[in-house]
Parts: structure tokens; C-alpha cells; sequence
């Protein structure tokens, strides 16, 4: 098998996504809906070139993926990263807002092309916020949840105009987490 093959450019691709998703601490129900691997063969990957290899800075994280937007809301610099992430995902051509500040999926379903969108995303999130809040995981929930547009919503500010990452259910000032941060009064 030559690597320069054609016939074997998906497969190259599926696998370098799924080591990226791994150094990522993905969970492997993420890394199969990105890559369509089988659950062994990402586990096989993990152990092969991580766990074998010394590398125990990548771990692998169990359970089912993070569901609740909580987090998201939970401090004004949390909502400020969770901005900049579906900013992100809109710059990356993941995500579309329309006029009304309604949130659209871009992609019909994930696949090999949307999986390394969300990892340049998320590097690039991880290089604004060098002490994250969010980790992949977190980040992929968060790409879900907006889409939905019913716990979640894009909300404006009213002294700056901007828009924001806002819980539902909860009272909003409609203070964006940037002129709150800030300390301006109000």
C-alpha cells in the first residue's frame, strides 16, 4: 500500500481526524459520528499511538458526552467562551445565523470535512482562551444545543448590539458577558 494511493486518501483522512479528535480528548461516540470508524478501531488508535507510546497526557474520557447548556451560562466569562465559540462555528461554515438570530446547522451530518472544521474551531477557540472553560467535548455539545434553538439562543445586547450565548429559561439583563465583564454601569 502506497500512502500517495487514492483509494486510500478517505481512509488517511478518517484516521488523521480521529488522532486529532483523540489528542483532543473526544469521547469515541464523537470521534465514530466524524470519522464512521467502529468504536475498536478507535480504541486500537488510542492505544496504539497514545497510550503505548508514553504519551499519558491524552486521556481518554468515559461516559456519555455532556448534554446540559448550564455551564454555558454559568458566569459571564463562561458565556463570553461559548460566544466565541459559536462565532467560531459560524466563521468555519458550521453554523449559520439568520436575520431573526436564529441558528442553523450548515452540515446535514457530521463527516470527515465537518470534524476538522470543529477542531480548527476549537484550536482556535483554545488559543483566544489560553485557560479554556470548555474542553472538546464541551464545545461539541455546545454546536448541538445552539442548532435547536430552544434552551439556547442568540440574544443582543442592548448597550453594545452585539450578540450573545443566552440561556432561555433564565432572566436576561440583555447585557452581553463583554460590557458586563467590562464593570460600565449600566
Amino acid at each position: 500500500m502506497r500512502l500517495t494511493d487514492n483509494r486510500y486518501s478517505g481512509e488517511k483522512q478518517q484516521f488523521e481526524l480521529a488522532l486529532r479528535m483523540i489528542q483532543h480528548e473526544a469521547r469515541t461516540r464523537t470521534i465514530r459520528l466524524c470519522t464512521g470508524l467502529s468504536d475498536d478501531r478507535i480504541r486500537k488508535v488510542y492505544t496504539t499511538y497514545f497510550r503505548n507510546s508514553g504519551d499519558m497526557a491524552v486521556k481518554r474520557r468515559r461516559g456519555k458526552s455532556p448534554r446540559q447548556i448550564n455551564l454555558f451560562v454559568k458566569t459571564p466569562q463562561h458565556q463570553l467562551e461559548a460566544t466565541t465559540l459559536i462565532a467560531l462555528f459560524c466563521n468555519s461554515l458550521l453554523l449559520r445565523v439568520d436575520t431573526s438570530n436564529k441558528v442553523y446547522a450548515r452540515w446535514p451530518r457530521p463527516d470527515v470535512e465537518y470534524g476538522h472544521r470543529v477542531c480548527r474551531a476549537f484550536e482556535t477557540y483554545q488559543m483566544l482562551h489560553p485557560q479554556a472553560a470548555l474542553n472538546f467535548e464541551w464545545a461539541w455539545n455546545l454546536l448541538q444545543s445552539i442548532v435547536r434553538n430552544d434552551e439556547l439562543y442568540l440574544a443582543v445586547c442592548r448597550r453594545c448590539r452585539s450578540k450573545y450565548v443566552q440561556d432561555a429559561y433564565a432572566l436576561d439583563r440583555r447585557i452581553c458577558p463583554s460590557c458586563s465583564l467590562s464593570g460600565k454601569p449600566h
